[in-house]
């Protein structure tokens, strides 16, 4: 009973969690996107723009939460919905790097920057960003055909990406380290570096504006929030799982702090972009 109970609450507050990220996380988003759009239709856009557009399209999951954490529609679907959700986390992370990148550059070399900015740039940059992650999602398509999530109470009804045998485990947790290391630690310190120099560029020059210097702590402070409370506690998940052989009991909950980056995205475009602030 009492263990009905334990299940029953992490239900209530994983669907309770992703209904209040869906409502706060998808009107807003909508907005930044019509401005990065309007933004982006405009002549020589700045390839933050195109960054930013990017970010606005990494998708979030819902439908697990909604049914118990099982997963009832066809495996296929299952399959297609981990791949853009595990994918959109990584791609993510390096857009964010991306942008961070984009905005030391335009502070700590304005001339040469301005001289050598092309719309160009900022594309390539989106699609290196999705095709690494996407690329590396391929993982969960792969396992999932493997069949490699056993079922669960009946033949209708599974567990989504979780419960592997100790031989799938041999597969899949050196992969999650290496997405661990590669597409959120590297971009992380990327990032870090890149807002550490912003942030001391912006506050240290004399003839930059109270209001531009609050949004350039701003804008990272709520960058490091994605990466620490988001893309931090799945990421160490990794970790954990790697070091002892097998997937830590809690890493249901980290995957839903990956989804609170729906909400705290529109933060980050609102201090970065004034064509957003316009629209909001």
């Amino acid at each position: 009973a009492s263990y009905s109970y334990l299940l029953g609450a992490m239900w209530l507050a994983f669907h309770s969690t992703y209904i209040i990220i869906f409502l706060t996380g998808l009107p807003a988003n909508l907005l930044a996107l019509r401005a990065f759009v309007g933004r982006v239709r405009q002549p020589h856009p700045a390839p933050v723009h195109i960054l930013l557009l990017s970010l606005t399209l990494a998708p979030f999951k819902i439908i697990e939460a909604a049914q118990g954490l099982q997963w009832h529609l066809p495996v296929v679907l299952c399959a297609l919905t981990g791949f853009g959700f595990y994918s959109s986390i990584y791609c993510s992370t390096w857009l964010l790097a991306g942008i961070s990148i984009e905005r030391y550059l335009g502070v700590a070399f304005p001339v040469q920057y301005k001289l050598s900015r092309r719309p160009l740039y900022g594309v390539i940059a989106a699609l290196v960003a999705w095709i690494m992650s996407f690329g590396h999602g391929t993982i969960v398509i792969v396992v999932q055909y493997l069949n490699s999530t056993p079922q669960a109470t009946n033949e209708s009804m599974f567990v989504c990406y979780e419960n592997f045998s100790k031989e799938q485990q041999d597969v899949v947790l050196p992969v999650r380290l290496e997405l661990c290391l590669v597409l959120f630690f590297v971009p992380m310190v990327v990032t870090i570096f890149c807002y550490w120099r912003f942030v001391w560029l912006m506050l240290t020059q004399p003839h930059v504006g109270t209001q531009r210097r609050r949004r350039a702590v701003g804008l990272a402070v709520v960058t490091l929030l994605n990466f620490l409370v988001c893309f931090g506690p799945y990421n160490v998940s990794h970790l954990v799982g790697f070091h002892t052989g097998k997937s830590p009991a809690w890493r249901m909950e980290a995957v839903v702090f990956s989804s609170l980056n729906a909400s705290l995205d529109p933060l980050l475009f609102y201090f970065s972009s004034s064509a957003v602030r316009r629209t909001f």
